[in-house]
This record gives C-alpha cells, sequence and structure tokens, in this order.
C-alpha cells in the first residue's frame, strides 16, 4: 500500500513537471509556485499536506528524469537536472559563479565554457577570436603565431623579454547578485523568502568548497565562535576612543581594553604609556601609525622597502608624503647598507620608518635593532625619527619563536599593528594599533556629538570584532598561540622540503610560515588554490588550518600538473634566483 500510495503520488508530481497547460496544475502553480521551477520549491509552513508530499516525490523524479532546454529562464544550473549525459544529470558546482542561477543566462553572460567547462565537451563550444592585450608600453601585443604578433613584434622579442601582465579577475558585474523590489503577494507565497534562500544555501556551498583550497592568503580558518552567535542581534559600534564612554550605550570597549591590554604586555608597554584600538582592517592599522608618525613629524620622510605592503605606499598618497623606497636583500627584508645611503642623502629631514615585521610575499622580517643602528649611526636622535612596525601576520607569531627579534616598546619605536583576521583567526577583517599616548594627544580631538574623544581613522567601529578576538584570546593563550607557531612552522619547513625533492624551486624564510616557490603556470591552478603570485613566484602561508594531508592534496596535483606543462621541453620552469637566490632555484641554470 505504501508503494502504490508513493507511485500515486510521483505520478502526480510528473504531471506537475510535465503538464503545465492542465487546468488543476494551473491553479497549484498560482496558489504555490508563481513564476518558479517545481524543482527549486520550498516547502512552506502553510502549504497544505497533500502538496508537500507531492513535493517530495522530487527526489525520486531527479534520480531519472532531466530537463529539455527551451530558454532556460526557469530551469536552475546547479540545483535541477538539466545535462543528460551527466551521472545525476547535474551540474558540477564552479566556484565564484554561484550568482549565475539560470541556464538561460548563461548565453547572455557569456560564461558557458567558463562556467561549465567540466560538463561540456569542449569542442562542441565556438571559441572566439581573443582581443589583443593591451602591453605596459600601450602597444598592442597578439597570442603566439598571430600573424600581427609576428609583424608588430618579433624585433621586439629579440631585444626584450615580454614582461609578464597581472593577472586581474573577472569582473564581478558580470555574476552580481541582483536586489529586485518584493512582489505584492510574496508575503503570502514565500518565493521571495524561498528564492533567498536557495542563493544563500548555494552561497555557503561555495564557501565550503572554497575553504578546502585556501593556501595563498593568510588567513586562520580554524576558529568556531558558535558561542557568539547570540550577540548577533545587536548593532555593536564602538565610537570614537575606546578608553572613554560615548552617549552611545551599546558598545565592547570592556573588551576591546582588555584585547589592547594583552597586546601592551605582549609588546612589553605599561598601561599608562600607551593608547590604541581595534581597527576595521590591517591597512587601517598602518594607516594610522604611519598618521601618527607624520604628526610627530610633519615634515618626515616616510622609508619603507620595497618589499613593504602597498597600504604603507598607499599612506604616502593619501597623506602627501614624500616616500622613499629602500632595497631588500634576497630573503625580502630591508637591506640596511641602501637604507644608509639614502638617510644620509636626506640627513636634513626626520625619518618616518615603516618596518616589516613578515613581509607580504616572502614572510621576511626586517632586522629592527640593525635599523635602529642605522638611523643612530647617520646622527638622527630619536626625536628625529619615528618607527611603526607593521605586524600583520608576524607581529603576533614572533614572541613565540626562540631567537626571533623582538618586538618591543622598550626600543625607540612608535606604533606596532597586526591584522586580528590572519594568526588569531577572527571572521570578519579587523586590527590591533598600540601607540605611545605621548604621541597620541596631536590627533585626539573632543567630539560633543559622542560625549568622548576621537583619534581613531574611521569612527564607527565594529563593536563585535573586540569580542571575537577577546573571546579567542582567551580560549588560547599565550601558550595556545605558542602551540599553533610550532606546527605553522614545522608544516612549513614539510612543504618547502617536499617542492624541493620535487625539483621545484623554492625558498623559506628563518622564522617564517611563507614558502615561496616558481609560479605555477597555469593561471586556473592558481585560482583554484587561491595562490597569491608575483612576477614568477608565488607563496603558500601556512596557517594554523592548513594540515598536512592538505599540503600533501596540494603538492600531489602541482606535481602532476607541472609534469604536463613541461612535458615537451618548448616551455620551461622559470628562473627564479633573483627571487629566492640561486641556492634555492631548481631552473635549468641552477639545478
Amino acid at each position: 500500500m505504501e508503494d502504490m500510495n508513493k507511485a500515486s503520488l510521483t505520478k502526480l508530481g510528473w504531471k506537475v513537471s510535465t503538464e503545465p497547460a492542465s487546468v488543476w496544475i494551473q491553479c497549484v502553480k498560482a496558489r504555490y509556485w508563481k513564476g518558479r521551477c517545481f524543482f527549486s520549491l520550498f516547502p512552506r509552513q502553510n502549504n497544505s499536506w497533500g502538496w508537500k508530499n507531492i513535493l517530495a516525490t522530487r527526489d525520486l523524479l531527479k534520480k531519472n528524469c532531466c530537463f529539455k532546454i527551451g530558454d532556460g529562464s526557469t530551469v536552475d544550473i546547479w540545483s535541477d537536472p538539466w545535462i543528460p549525459w551527466k551521472e545525476g544529470f547535474m551540474a558540477k558546482l564552479e566556484l565564484n559563479n554561484e550568482s549565475i542561477a539560470m541556464v538561460g543566462s548563461l548565453e547572455t553572460n557569456g560564461l558557458a565554457a567558463e562556467i561549465l567547462s567540466e560538463n561540456f565537451d569542449p569542442t562542441a563550444i565556438v571559441a572566439e577570436p581573443v582581443p589583443a592585450e593591451v602591453l605596459s608600453n600601450g602597444d598592442l601585443g597578439y597570442g603566439e603565431g598571430d600573424e600581427n604578433n609576428n609583424n608588430n613584434n618579433n624585433n621586439d622579442n629579440k631585444t626584450q623579454e615580454k614582461k609578464r601582465e597581472i593577472v586581474l579577475g573577472r569582473n564581478v558585474h558580470t555574476t552580481c547578485l541582483a536586489v529586485t523590489e518584493p512582489e505584492a503577494n510574496d508575503e503570502f507565497t514565500g518565493d521571495k523568502d524561498a528564492y533567498m534562500a536557495s542563493v544563500l544555501a548555494r552561497y555557503r556551498k561555495t564557501l565550503l568548497e572554497r575553504t578546502k583550497y585556501h593556501l595563498g592568503y593568510p588567513y586562520n580558518l580554524d576558529f568556531d565562535y558558535g558561542a557568539l552567535g547570540q550577540l548577533q542581534h545587536f548593532s555593536i559600534n564602538n565610537l570614537g576612543d575606546p578608553f572613554i564612554e560615548s552617549n552611545y550605550g551599546v558598545h565592547s570597549r570592556q573588551f576591546e581594553v582588555g584585547v589592547l591590554d594583552w597586546f601592551a604586555r605582549l609588546w612589553e608597554i605599561e598601561k599608562n604609556d600607551y593608547w590604541g584600538y581595534i581597527t576595521n582592517c590591517g591597512t587601517e592599522g598602518n594607516l594610522h601609525g604611519i598618521l601618527v608618525g607624520r604628526e610627530v613629524l610633519p615634515d618626515g620622510i616616510l622609508y619603507g622597502s620595497k618589499e613593504s605592503h602597498y597600504s604603507v605606499f598607499k599612506a604616502a598618497r593619501m597623506y602627501r608624503m614624500e616616500c622613499v623606497k629602500v632595497e631588500t636583500l634576497v630573503s625580502g627584508e630591508i637591506d640596511c647598507a641602501d637604507f644608509k645611503v639614502k638617510l644620509l642623502a636626506n640627513k636634513d629631514k626626520p625619518a618616518i620608518i615603516n618596518v616589516n615585521i613578515g613581509t607580504t610575499v616572502k614572510g621576511a622580517v626586517d632586522d629592527l635593532d640593525l635599523v635602529i643602528q642605522t638611523l643612530e649611526e647617520c646622527g638622527f636622535t630619536q626625536d628625529r625619527f619615528y618607527i611603526h612596525c607593521d605586524g600583520a601576520l608576524f607581529g603576533l607569531m614572533m614572541p613565540f619563536v626562540k631567537r626571533a627579534p623582538k618586538v618591543s616598546f622598550k626600543k625607540p619605536i612608535g606604533s606596532v599593528s597586526v591584522s586580528g583576521h590572519k594568526f588569531v583567526g577572527c571572521p570578519m577583517p579587523c586590527g590591533v594599533q598600540i601607540t605611545r599616548l605621548e604621541h597620541i594627544n596631536v590627533l585626539s580631538r573632543n567630539v560633543e556629538y559622542l560625549a568622548s574623544r576621537d583619534a581613531t581613522i574611521m569612527g564607527s567601529r565594529n563593536g563585535h570584532a573586540p569580542i571575537f578576538l577577546w573571546y579567542t584570546l582567551n580560549r588560547k593563550g599565550y601558550k595556545g598561540f605558542q602551540k599553533e607557531v610550532q606546527k605553522c612552522l614545522r608544516n612549513a619547513h614539510y612543504l618547502k622540503d617536499r617542492l624541493l625533492e620535487a625539483g621545484i624551486s623554492a625558498m623559506l624564510n628563518e622564522l617564517s610560515s611563507t614558502v615561496v616557490f616558481e609560479r605555477p603556470l597555469d593561471e586556473d591552478f592558481v585560482r583554484r588554490w587561491q595562490l597569491a603570485c608575483q612576477g614568477n613566484i608565488a607563496h603558500v602561508v601556512v596557517m594554523p588550518n592548513v594540515t598536512i594531508d592538505k599540503l600533501n592534496d596540494f603538492l600531489n596535483e602541482l606535481v602532476e600538473k607541472r609534469s604536463t606543462w613541461y612535458q615537451d621541453g618548448k616551455v620551461k620552469p622559470p628562473c627564479i634566483a633573483a627571487d629566492v637566490g640561486t641556492a634555492s632555484c631548481l631552473c635549468g641554470l641552477h639545478k
């Protein structure tokens, strides 16, 4: 009897999906799913018992039926069966394109081949001519073998090597999620809620998938903040100075100051001697630190190594500061010999220096003591220089590494900043900025509207971020962070050794968890593993969530892909000796 009932309901489900002209189906459609596809509907609480049972038959129908595509306007790419030759008739979820929802939108977006490359026979897709590439000198470049390329660029190629063009991501406007007005009966039908639920479900699926292949950027994804979900219903805003309450009562200053005190102890400065705040990102910490330096030394010149984070040079542009880039060693740390030359050339002006506690690409740590020594040798007294330490990632790792150079306010530094969403593992971008209290008065102003003071850059600040940071610092403590640092360093050495064993050029700075290696030839591979690249090199940042198994998956895929990239001998692995040194380069010239 149960089987007969299921068969009868399934037959009704089949009629609903194949006989839209039927009168009873038109009535049901007007009641339950106006303008939607039967297979993408969500059961609603106000649905009848019979209709809920018909909806329940869709899983059985999906296993054995497939859409015949017309204009594709009602067939969902990701959740509907529509590809006859695929197992289950379902498209494989292609990342970064979750906003392309309906099959009919593929043609208008022009992304069919890219989104569903693994679902279609490539020979069935008509290739369009690739537009000419705009080179750095403004000329048009053409693909290899193109007649224009032979006529216009052969002579240039003989005299100089073509520079690698920066590969930018796709324009998000082609895949954005439109905001649409609700229909008059949406509250009754629930269609809008169902649509948004399906979009969010697909987005969550994308996030889960992308997290599996996350290696190139320094974010710790190993966290669980379920206990803080109860606070997400509140608009928590830390307006103005963290140490002075404002009239806005929904704040988290007590958490913020607790976090700041923890970092003050880490960097050895007394409570009464420092000022700081939880920033909205690491860049804001650099912007604030350099701003304090400029206010203390208004005519100072900003010095930073050429491998400093781009936000340092952004600060120079924003504040209209004279900026001098200093050369680096092969390791990526500042070359203090070149620093000395440039200081002496500008000896009449104060110096504002950005010291890197871990460079962006190579994870190199500038020698803070040598920087201070160089300043003193050039005749700069402590009242004529200001040092900001950019410790975005390694600023929190270095204190737990033996033999690491110490970042301490017992030395003549002016400020330190770290990112909260990197090694700590906060789910939203944030950071910590600490400076000397004596310096902050030049920035701080009373704000009557707030009934507080303000020396921050952004004014309004995310009040949830301090709570997340406070929660993690309490759970892990100094010993917990020390264990995670040791794990990261061990795994980074493992990755570097395995790369070299496979004949792949690789470098790992001492005290660093950033492994630098030759840039993969295939940009699809780069995007899949979310690698950060610069010139001929790429890097993997080994964070607490990066396991040995994950590294093995990456290595195995890289070795397999690499064997196809260079198998015919026409293309050879790049020489990266200029980036990592001859000892770490395994190209044909240095192997």
